[in-house]
């Protein structure tokens, strides 16, 4: 079951910038893909179209059999919360602990104490961070960050998780904690889309690769290698 569509998307911002140039692909429910490409590909501007940041210039986009660019405003929050981001910078508050954070997600979503405070310790003691929930992100490594920001994703249960260069400011040993949570989340059934310019990531993943070369898409391979020819 398809959970994601696009068909012949491009982005243009001006006569001199395309981000994106009649880009099609699906993305299979329980699927972990990587969108891999050096940094200016299109990798973070099909996240952002997926989650209706900007809209496409041309073609059409799909979550779910819906059609994204025609989905009212008022429908957006929920899409976003069937899909969960990661950012490279982690996008966290700093006056607010790591439990703070993950619950604050929920907060907005207007979910009520009681589940707040059964789910917040479910999702913390699933990253690894049962112990360092009172912490806040000064006190807390890059690698321990980035866990806290997938946790807040992953606290609204999203069908989805997008992670845009999650690890371009960890260590290897930290990148690589990162990437075996996402297959950990992945393994529990949530699709999972990794945006990275990291070969050495995607070679050892050995899972399906989306290779974008200036807006375009140039492989898309099961079991792929990053390779740009």
């Amino acid at each position: 079951m398809k959970v994601i569509s696009f068909e012949n998307v491009s982005k243009v911002y001006n006569s001199h910038s395309t981000a994106l140039d009649g880009v099609s692909f699906e993305v299979e429910k329980g699927e972990f893909v990587s969108l891999a490409g050096k940094s200016g590909a299109g990798k973070s501007t099909i996240l952002k179209l997926l989650i209706a940041e900007e809209r496409s210039t041309k073609g059409k986009i799909f979550f779910n059999g819906q059609e994204i660019n025609k989905m009212p405003q008022k429908d957006l929050p929920g899409l976003r919360r069937k899909i969960g981001m990661v950012f490279q910078d982690y996008k966290l508050l700093t006056g607010k602990s790591a439990f703070e954070n993950v619950a604050y997600a929920m907060e907005v979503s207007g979910m009520s104490d009681e589940d707040i405070k059964r789910d917040v310790p479910q999702v913390l003691e699933l990253v690894g961070l049962s112990d360092r929930k009172n912490n806040f992100p000064s006190a807390l490594s890059g690698g321990e960050k980035q866990r806290v920001a997938i946790a807040r994703a992953l606290v609204q249960r999203p069908e989805v998780i997008v992670a845009d260069e999650p690890t371009g400011n960890l260590d290897p040993i930290n990148t690589w904690e990162i990437i075996k949570l996402l297959l950990k989340i992945n393994e529990f059934g949530t699709t999972v889309i990794l945006a990275t310019h990291d070969k050495e990531i995607v070679d050892k993943l050995e899972r399906r690769v989306i290779i974008l070369d200036k807006g375009r898409v140039i492989k898309d391979e099961e079991k792929g290698k990053y390779i740009i020819t």
